[in-house]
């Protein structure tokens, strides 16, 4: 046994939503170049934030003026594709890696199989959605689950994922929905399309994120070392965020 291929886990960040995909982007380039290990990270969005898929041309006027709590919600584009995402009482993952082999579905569910592993462990059992042919035609990525996606035991979405291949890496992210508010979503997406999520009240942010790692760890065969983001890298991560903050 050779040693174990070592990965870098950035700890827990809430941040706007230009600046999570500008990190994002950033890890995925700069893997790209060699300069950086693969990567896992666990964030939250603050403000609120609509983000839309790469391809994702249209959306409803009125998103852009939005408010929850007396903060306005970002609209922030993802470098991924997809349907659009509320990301409110949700945790997102991203990880970014490479030398995976297969096609897209086999890469998505490489990836995926941590978190049906780190979901299990805290006694929660996922599988993979299938979607119907309303997918392309429903502006809510959670409205449909498709075989990237993850849903609960009573068919409930609770994760969906996005994916980014480049050059032989791959940046995957995705959204994990733990305490979604009703109204905002009804807001965002009419109130049929609000599909409640039942989990164990004693779940805490901190518990999923440390079930996760150790399956990343288990799933991947990997080391992880933690490691912030030091200020050099912030100055070109909030470059980028500047260059990618308007959704056109």
């Amino acid at each position: 046994m050779g040693n174990k291929q070592v990965w870098r886990l950035i700890p827990f960040l809430e941040a706007s939503g230009s600046v999570q995909m500008a990190i994002d982007r950033w890890l995925l380039q700069q893997h790209l170049l060699e300069n950086s290990p693969s990567t896992l990270r666990f964030y939250t969005w603050s403000p609120p934030a609509i983000s839309l898929g790469y391809h994702q041309k249209t959306y409803p006027e009125h998103w852009e003026n939005l408010t929850w709590k007396g903060q306005r919600l970002d609209l922030v584009r993802r470098p991924t594709g997809g349907r659009a995402v509320l990301h409110q009482g949700d945790l997102t993952y991203t990880v970014v890696t490479s030398g995976l082999v297969g096609n897209r579905l086999e890469n998505y569910q490489q990836i995926c199989e941590f978190l049906i592993q780190g979901w299990k462990a805290i006694a929660i059992q996922l599988d993979y959605g299938t979607a119907g042919r309303g997918y392309i035609h429903n502006p809510n990525c959670f409205g449909t689950a498709t075989g990237a996606d993850l849903v609960l035991p009573d068919g409930t979405k609770l994760i969906g994922s996005a994916q980014l291949r480049k050059g032989g890496a791959v940046l995957q992210h995705g959204s994990m929905r733990l305490q979604p508010d009703a109204e905002l979503f009804a807001q965002v997406f009419g109130a049929e399309s609000f599909q409640p999520v039942h989990l164990p009240s004693s779940l805490t942010v901190e518990k999923i994120m440390t079930a996760l790692i150790n399956a990343a760890r288990d799933c991947f065969g990997i080391a992880i070392e933690t490691q912030s983001l030091c200020l050099s890298e912030w100055d070109e991560i909030l470059s980028l965020a500047r260059e990618i903050t308007a959704v056109p």
